[in-house]
């Protein structure tokens, strides 16, 4: 017997703060650059990539670009998504 399975999106289950902590959280855990970006890039989708782009004065196409897994956006382009998204960035001393 096939079974068809749907596409999978994280965004899709990105719906409240505290779910979008949590993966935040868990993505910084890997420490990996590209990761996170694409995080950011999930989170915005799962919030509404147009109202991001309005909000950031970036295009949408540029957000797309910068929040893949390939993109490779600067500090300020990071800092102006998650200050529009309405997270913090913050630092941490690890032990």
């Amino acid at each position: 017997m096939d079974k068809e399975f749907g596409h999978y999106d994280t965004a899709d289950y990105l719906k409240t703060d505290e779910d979008i902590a949590a993966y935040l959280e868990a993505c910084a855990e890997e420490n990996d650059p590209a990761l996170m970006a694409q995080a950011l890039g999930t989170i915005a989708r799962a919030r509404n990539m147009s109202q991001l782009a309005r909000d950031t004065g970036l295009t949408r196409e540029g957000l797309y670009k910068a929040l893949s897994g390939d993109g490779n956006p600067s500090l300020a382009t990071v800092m102006k998504v998650a200050h529009a998204l309405g997270l913090q960035i913050t630092f941490r001393r690890t032990t």
